[in-house]
């Protein structure tokens, strides 16, 4: 066998070790801080933190803060905001596991759910999980993934409104069912 096969084959190992090590549970991340207040509205509105954790990694702010401080402290600094993004990233990934949880509820409560509907479902979770293991793993190799953060917090946004619209659907199919059957001329009721 020769060295390009071998250097193939330990490549390939490699790549599967780490995609293994990226699809392991995230239960023991949890959200700091939620119990002191200072994330106790996060679940309410990740999107009101977004521009903080934007401004707290945009390189213009590193430059203008190393002109000010030493090496030591800005590297502590780094270390810091990293650690608040991850913590961002967390909060994200909660409210997405939030989300889906009140979607599956939602699903067993549907009469009208389809395979289709199944299937977009189980590619928006992959899809978000990708891109959150993928931004984890930029932030945690010490860069700043701001379009990534953005656009995981556009999918969940939108996931957000969709799955309040669809709630808002199911309310207003109840209602109307609610109303036929409490009213009073019952007689013209037939069951389906």
């Amino acid at each position: 066998m020769s060295f390009t096969f071998y250097t193939f084959l330990i490549i390939v190992a490699l790549l599967l070790t780490v995609f293994v090590w990226s699809l392991r549970s995230t239960n023991k991340q949890t959200v700091p801080f939620s119990s002191s207040g200072v994330l106790h509205d996060f679940q309410a509105s990740h999107v009101m933190h977004l521009p903080q954790i934007r401004r707290a990694l945009a390189p213009t702010d590193y430059e203008f803060v190393s002109k000010k401080i030493s090496p030591k402290a800005l590297r502590q600094m780094r270390r810091e905001r990293r650690q608040v993004a991850l913590t961002y990233l967390s909060a994200l990934r909660a409210e997405f596991d939030r989300l889906m949880r009140t979607a599956r509820v939602m699903a067993a409560l549907s009469p009208e759910v389809t395979t289709g509907q199944e299937m977009q479902r189980i590619f928006l979770t992959v899809s978000f999980l990708w891109r959150y293991r993928a931004t984890r793993l930029i932030l945690r190799a010490g860069f700043a993934p701001l379009p990534q953060l953005s656009d995981l917090s556009n999918v969940l946004s939108s996931f957000s409104v969709r799955l309040e619209e669809a709630m808002r659907e199911m309310g207003e199919r109840a209602a109307v069912v609610a109303d036929v059957v409490s009213s009073p001329d019952r007689r013209r009721i037939h069951p389906v």
